[in-house]
């Protein structure tokens, strides 16, 4: 008996186990593979978002370099034409500690910085790492916060830092938000007629931009597509997921079929060999058997004569060997069936045949009798023969059931929606459990201290000939019903 649960099918013979395991080993590899390969698709597109917003990362950032590179150099002609050069003519030297040159400076940068994208500008003096100017007045005087940056601006090379903080989990409530500053550090040299911008470095021009929103927006489009590929690769592996169990139910449905189909031809196999064995035995029998019964019918006469009284001794061996003629028979019917000679019949004569017959069996064991056969069945075609052995089994059955005495209960009628025939015979005897419901038409199974355990088997051969069904429905102490199906 095969038992399934959630996980795995399990079963009581662990070569039975091994076989199903077998079978469903390829579907398993597939299975693992399709799991793997979601995941690794899943993996590859986290890391291709994250190498997605790195590159869009890293283009804001090389257009805001080129724009503060620009803006750094408008800056540095602005500065120097409309401070620089008229500063000196007047003063005759540049001295930001003088609130008027100060003053100035400071209104020409806001003027030139006042329609860009800017947050601060800082200007560093060449010979000491001193802060000049600064729209932040706080810098202003400040040494050696020109870092590396600085030196690299002085040696004439313009170059650009950036400063950041906060990532994905930033869009999260109460996290530290996104910040994002570029700074941009570009030499400040004289200005030639030409406009070029290749004299003498006279400092260091800083210029901050904050990028904090652009980042954000990037940080977004990262979660954002973390979110789409998330939610897509969830829908794939849950429509994998149903997939997957439905052709794994098939693909195990298919391994128990096979199982029990190769169960079967084993089965029938032995079977065969069992029934070969048993029709050459029995026909053996069956010829000195009844050569051993005619001559105990003869001594049954004889002794009543000679010795009357004693011819219990004879009639005990007619009895005997009677009985054992029928396990012959028994045996006969089993291992070759006959051939179904079918003709149209009413079912209801047959089973008012076999009462009658039963009916002497049924007044001894105090079983009482209730019919309820259908009218104007119509006829059927089967084997009247065959078809009462059939019935005779079970009512043999049911009265067994009943060693106290009970109801037996016989019904026919039409079931309109199958197009078939059926007879119920339904007894109020023991019963039978679940376990022994699932044995009762195996051969040679029985519980009786006699009997061969073939009766219920022969029966569902013959229904099976006739291409109808068996069914049994059965409770323990509350009795059992067996139900024949015929098509019409």
């Amino acid at each position: 008996m095969i038992k399934k649960d959630e996980h795995f099918s399990e079963t009581d013979d662990p070569e039975q186990l091994e076989r199903l395991r077998a079978g469903l080993m390829p579907f398993q590899l597939v299975k693992y593979f399709s799991f793997t390969s979601l995941g690794v698709i899943l993996i590859f597109t986290l890391f291709l978002s994250w190498l997605t917003s790195n590159n869009a990362r890293s283009v804001m950032l090389h257009q805001s370099e080129a724009y503060s590179l620009l803006l750094a150099e408008n800056l540095n002609q602005q500065v120097f034409r409309g401070f620089v050069l008229p500063t000196v003519v007047r003063f005759g030297k540049i001295a930001l500690s003088n609130p008027e040159q100060f003053k100035r400076l400071d209104r020409i940068i806001r003027n030139v910085t006042s329609t860009m994208k800017m947050e601060g500008v800082t200007i560093y003096d060449s010979t000491v790492n001193i802060i000049s100017y600064s729209t932040n007045k706080e810098l202003v005087g400040k040494k050696n916060m020109g870092g590396l940056e600085y030196k690299k601006a002085l040696s004439g090379n313009s170059n650009s830092q950036i400063v950041s903080s906060g990532s994905i989990l930033s869009l999260l409530p109460g996290n530290k938000a996104v910040t994002c500053r570029l700074k941009t550090f570009i030499p400040f040299r004289q200005v030639r007629e030409d406009a070029s911008v290749e004299g003498q470095i006279m400092g260091v021009i800083e210029i901050t931009q904050d990028l904090s929103q652009e980042y954000e927006a990037i940080v977004q489009l990262q979660w954002r597509i973390i979110q789409i590929s998330s939610t897509v690769m969830a829908f794939l592996f849950l429509v994998l997921l149903v997939i997957v169990s439905r052709a794994g139910k098939i693909m195990e449905r298919r391994v128990l079929e096979r199982i029990e189909l190769e169960q079967k031809l084993s089965n029938a196999q032995k079977l065969a060999h069992l029934g070969t064995m048993v029709a050459t035995v029995s026909h053996e029998i069956k010829s000195p058997l009844g050569i051993v019964r005619s001559t105990a019918e003869i001594l049954v006469k004889r002794i009543k004569k000679i010795a009357p009284g004693s011819e219990n001794l004879a009639e005990i061996i007619v009895s005997e060997t009677t009985r054992l003629n029928n396990i012959v028979l028994e045996f006969l019917d089993f291992a070759r069936p006959q051939k179904v000679k079918p003709v149209a019949v009413n079912v209801n004569d047959c089973v008012n045949q076999v009462l009658q017959f039963m009916q002497p069996k049924l007044t001894e064991k105090n079983i009482r009798l209730e019919t309820d056969l259908g009218r104007n069945l119509g006829k059927v075609f089967i084997d009247p023969d065959m078809f009462y052995r059939a019935l005779l089994n079970i009512l043999v059955n049911a009265t067994q059931a009943m060693p106290k005495g009970g109801l037996l209960w016989v019904r026919t009628g039409v079931k309109q929606n199958e197009d078939a025939i059926f007879v119920s015979i339904i007894d109020s005897g023991v019963g039978m459990d679940a376990e022994k419901l699932s044995q009762i038409f195996k051969p040679f199974f029985t519980d009786k201290n006699r009997g061969t355990g073939l009766g219920l088997s022969i029966t569902k051969n013959i229904i099976d000939q006739h291409h109808g069904t068996i069914s049994v429905i059965s409770n323990p102490g509350k009795g059992t019903t067996f139900t024949l199906m015929l098509p019409q």
